[in-house]
């Protein structure tokens, strides 16, 4: 028997497959863990500054007025003496609370919308998709001014406002993601079967696009997020004197050549909260998009 020949009873074994990381076992990669990092941030401010901050953000102290950082005031303090380190802590929970009832009203409001429309092909689908597209032409912020001048500036009339705003694009991606499934074999099956539609739409629809469902919840939140602070920087949000991360740009912007860091906290925060949600966006997208797996 020569060298080259295998010996007897021998079998090539196969190489193991390679071993993955974490995040490339789950997806998303640094892309996710940063924005979960980010998000993080903002969820600790809002929790902490719901039982401690280190003054009363909604109190006035005449003699504390423009102080610089230091020891005392991490942040300085702004026109009315008021620790703008405390109002950025308690300013998370207000960007929190309104991300959360907007994007949890439009996923209620859209979801079903969509999900109806695309296990009904035909006239139905079209006569309620044309209805969306007609709601996608009022983008959420200005549908937000519009109800704030109609019904009066405030938290409860931004969140509203922003969900009903937001609730089209859910349709869209519950739509989409419904006719994808209703040609699946398995759902096939279950309407010869003679399952009824409710049936059909929990049971096989609702749990196989939940996963684009929270990408675009994810992608909302961020948007919301950055809506209320805007709303707040017109007068038409958050009513002092709760703080707000956009009301504050506001007061801030009469000190920029004074105390131009009244602006840059505040705008910090935002671009934290926002860009948190983003990135976690993208990070979900990869993880639950069978495409960008195949691509990476």
């Amino acid at each position: 028997m020569t060298a080259s020949e295998p010996q007897a009873g021998s079998a090539t074994k196969p190489r193991p497959a390679p071993r993955r990381t974490p995040p490339e076992r789950a997806g998303g990669g640094a892309t996710l863990w940063a924005g979960l990092a980010l998000i993080g941030l903002v969820v600790l401010a809002a929790v902490v500054s719901a039982f401690w901050t280190p003054f009363d953000p909604e109190g006035v102290f005449p003699d504390s007025i423009l102080l610089s950082p230091g020891a005392e005031h991490l942040f300085g303090t702004d026109s009315f003496g008021r620790d703008v380190f405390s109002s950025i802590l308690r300013g998370a929970q207000i960007s929190l609370l309104v991300g959360t009832v907007a994007v949890g009203l439009a996923a209620v409001l859209g979801v079903p919308f969509g999900i109806v429309a695309g296990m009904n092909p035909g006239r139905l689908d079209q006569f309620m998709m044309r209805g969306n597209d007609i709601s996608l032409a009022f983008p959420a912020l200005l549908l937000a001014i519009i109800f704030g001048a109609i019904f009066g500036a405030g938290t409860v009339t931004a969140m509203v406002a922003l969900g009903i705003g937001t609730a089209p694009a859910f349709a869209l991606i519950a739509r989409s993601g419904t006719m994808q499934i209703m040609s699946r074999e398995y759902v096939q099956a279950a309407r010869a079967s003679g399952k009824s539609g409710l049936f059909i739409g929990m049971r096989h629809v609702l749990p196989n696009i939940s996963g684009m469902l929270i990408v675009q919840a994810s992608v909302s939140f961020g948007i919301a997020v950055l809506a209320e602070a805007a709303l707040s920087y017109l007068g038409l949000g958050t009513p002092p004197p709760t703080p707000s991360w956009g009301r504050m740009l506001q007061d801030a912007q009469g000190y920029l050549f004074i105390e131009p860091l009244l602006i840059v906290w505040p705008g910090i925060a935002i671009a934290i909260a926002v860009l948190g949600f983003n990135l976690l966006g993208d990070g979900l997208r990869d993880r639950f998009d069978p495409k960008m797996q195949v691509k990476r």
